[in-house]
């Protein structure tokens, strides 16, 4: 009797995570070759300096921050990224078109080359950091030139950058914590910062330096 109660709990496990799995959105690319998933932040094309190669997005030098067509809610988004020395850019995410500029209404995780560039003596500016807000550990960015693993994770208000298979950043949105900290940075005039249920994807283009993406992939949790 024992193994026959075990046999349909596990049978009925099975057909649950089946049923789970079949409701779950697939992950898909952001790139392709003509880079159709963006667009710039004031032009409607996709703006020149930024190159797509097969799976690899680049810039080489100061251009034209790049943004989303879609707009997205809660969402994995997975990405390898390097930088060039002393390199500082970064991911915004829940972005709205509300303000002149995309960091003024969204987070960022910064892609930073933490070991040459200013915002690298900091760690709420450092790599993976949520950008002035939320401090990511020092040591686990690779150097300069080498490939490293970013995933930002969104569902509801609770947010998590990852770098390199490690969790570095856990916060909450418009918590009592997170109003303080907005409250006392740059960030605090702008009203509406951070408080999107769902906005653009941008990725941070006006600074010089070498930055490359690849495997940028999106999984949609609602």
């Amino acid at each position: 009797m024992k193994f026959l109660l075990a046999l349909a709990a596990s049978l009925l496990g099975s057909c649950a995570s089946a049923q789970d799995a079949g409701t779950m959105h697939p992950w898909r690319s952001l790139l392709d070759d003509q880079g159709s998933a963006w667009r710039g932040w004031k032009s409607e094309s996709f703006p020149a300096g930024w190159k797509v190669s097969g799976d690899e997005l680049s810039k080489d030098g100061e251009v034209e921050d790049l943004v989303s067509r879609e707009m997205f809610g809660d969402f994995e988004l997975e990405f390898e990224w390097k930088i060039g020395k002393g390199g500082n850019s970064g991911i915004f995410y829940r972005g709205t078109r509300e303000y002149e500029f995309v960091f003024w209404s969204a987070p960022e995780y910064q892609l930073l080359d933490d070991a040459n560039a200013p915002d690298g003596k900091n760690r709420l500016t450092s790599a993976a950091s949520n950008f002035g807000l939320y401090a990511a550990p020092a040591g686990i960015v690779k150097p300069h030139g080498d490939w490293n693993q970013g995933r930002i994770v969104v569902d509801g208000r609770h947010v998590e950058h990852w770098l390199n298979g490690r969790k570095v950043v856990d916060y909450e949105l418009s918590s009592a914590d997170w109003k303080a900290k907005v409250a006392a940075s740059k960030f605090g005039k702008f009203p509406n910062f951070g408080l999107a249920a769902k906005g653009y994807l941008a990725i941070q283009g006006d600074h010089p330096g070498t930055l490359v993406l690849r495997n940028v992939r999106i999984r949609e949790l609602r």
